[in-house]
């Protein structure tokens, strides 16, 4: 089921974060979905940024995952943004902690490459996909997996 789509560049990407979060934010699991060099990463800072993350947001590829800390009504949570892009299957990334992160509390994990592991996803989640449409311009589609 589509929730909403948001069109972006990098001059509007701020808002369209703002955008998203307000869709996304009851999700503590997102599915993101995009062709290598779509700006995912990119994305995910901005969502960041909006969330009030100091940190340097950079892509978690090599890492597997990064943790960032964010106050959310005066509470402490945090986010993992995952990049499943090099493991193999389900077994490999439940050896790698993945699973263990997906079902932390006080958390949102946000996967790239999630077809890598599609059954560690527990219902529902969000689905971001983001859909290149110029060279400046992108397209991000959120539905519920």
């Amino acid at each position: 089921m589509l929730l909403a789509q948001v069109k972006y560049t990098l001059g509007t990407i701020d808002q369209a974060a703002k955008a998203i979060w307000a869709v996304g934010k009851d999700y503590s699991v997102w599915s993101l979905v995009g062709d290598m060099g779509a700006g995912k990463t990119t994305l995910v800072s901005a969502i960041c940024k909006q969330l009030g993350v100091a940190d340097a947001v950079s892509s978690p590829t090599y890492a597997i995952a990064h943790e960032y800390e964010l106050i959310e009504e005066s509470a402490r949570k945090r986010i993992f943004h995952c990049d499943w892009y090099r493991l193999h299957d389900s077994e490999e990334a439940r050896q790698a902690g993945m699973e263990d992160m997906l079902y932390q509390p006080n958390t949102y994990t946000i996967v790239e490459w999630a077809s890598q592991a599609p059954e560690l996803l527990y219902l529902p989640y969000l689905c971001l996909s983001i859909e290149v449409l110029s060279e400046t311009e992108r397209q991000a589609s959120l539905s519920v997996g």
